[in-house]
């Protein structure tokens, strides 16, 4: 198992009671670094960063994000959003070690942890939106498609919040696989189970929400009556974990009742998943998660069985 991160992830700004803050990354990186089994990794130098992000975000975006920080507007498409001088420098970097973790795994086979801020599902092609900014998750599918030419890639996103973003990125195709266990109804109002994507991508979107309390046993039987048989129809090539924590019985932003056994019992039935079809290619990438004391450990869990 690999750790992927980048120090220039902790310069986004946190304002006062803003919960994306640094010390999410922080602690979890001195977690992960600590497991037996784990080998970091540096994220500095991902190839072609640029063209990585552009291939899902349109240009005209991009240039809006880095000119206002370098006005100093503050905000950046709406409140949730946030930004200081260092924003755009810390969203590419989250968007380079994803990418760096990609490349590793398509090289070397195995899994990678990417411990990231800020988290990516909900960021648009044009928009910025619930903290995130660059869209990892999608940009790690589409470069692992065109980059190394894995023909099916499967993302599966079991974040509290609905991944609107990556959802609307892929709908329209069938090559690109995107299940989703969320809390259910709940920001951001996407993720109905009635959206199974469009045209060609009708049936490669499986949206199983939830309703707030669910804990191990509601997501363990949607796990295995629903996502597993789902992934295994699928036969992904790559495995993409956006691997959000705010699913905790804990989490102040969440409503659901998940504990550490839990996140365990998901890591290990992905990893087997991806042991099946994917050579044991997968790539995990942290969205959300917001109880500082109890995240590191949240992450450690969910990596306990791949190691």
């Amino acid at each position: 198992m690999r750790l992927f991160h980048d120090p220039l992830c902790l310069s986004h700004p946190a304002p006062v009671g803003y919960p994306e803050r640094p010390e999410r990354t922080a602690g979890i990186v001195a977690a992960v670094r600590a497991l037996p089994g784990v080998e970091e990794r540096s994220a500095v130098g991902a190839e072609a960063l640029e063209s990585a992000i552009l291939a899902l975000h349109a240009e005209s975006y991009v240039r809006r994000f880095e000119r206002a920080v370098a006005r100093g507007d503050g905000l950046l498409d709406s409140a949730d959003n946030p930004i200081g001088r260092d924003s755009y420098t810390a969203a590419t970097a989250a968007a380079g070690a994803a990418v760096a973790a990609l490349d590793a795994v398509c090289a070397e086979g195995g899994g990678a942890f990417v411990a990231t801020r800020p988290p990516g599902h909900h960021a648009e092609r044009d928009r910025a939106m619930g903290f995130c900014f660059f869209n990892q998750a999608a940009i790690v599918a589409e470069r692992a498609r065109s980059r190394h030419g894995v023909e099916r890639v499967a993302i599966v996103d079991f974040d509290v919040h609905h991944g609107n973003g990556t959802q609307h990125l892929f709908e329209e195709r069938g090559d690109i696989f995107y299940a989703s266990l969320h809390q259910w109804p709940f920001y951001p109002g996407t993720g109905a189970a009635g959206e199974r994507g469009r045209g060609a991508g009708e049936g490669a979107t499986l949206n199983l929400p939830l309703p707030a309390g669910s804990g191990d046993a509601e997501y363990g039987r949607v796990f295995r009556e629903a996502l597993l048989p789902a992934l295994d129809r699928f036969a992904p090539e790559l495995l993409v974990v956006s691997a959000g924590f705010d699913s905790w019985r804990e989490d102040p932003l969440g409503g659901m009742r998940v504990t550490e056994e839990g996140f365990a019992a998901w890591g290990g039935w992905l990893a087997e998943v991806a042991g099946r079809h994917a050579a044991g290619r997968l790539v995990s990438i942290l969205e959300g998660g917001y109880d500082l004391e109890a995240l590191p450990r949240l992450v450690c869990s969910y990596l306990r069985n791949m190691l």
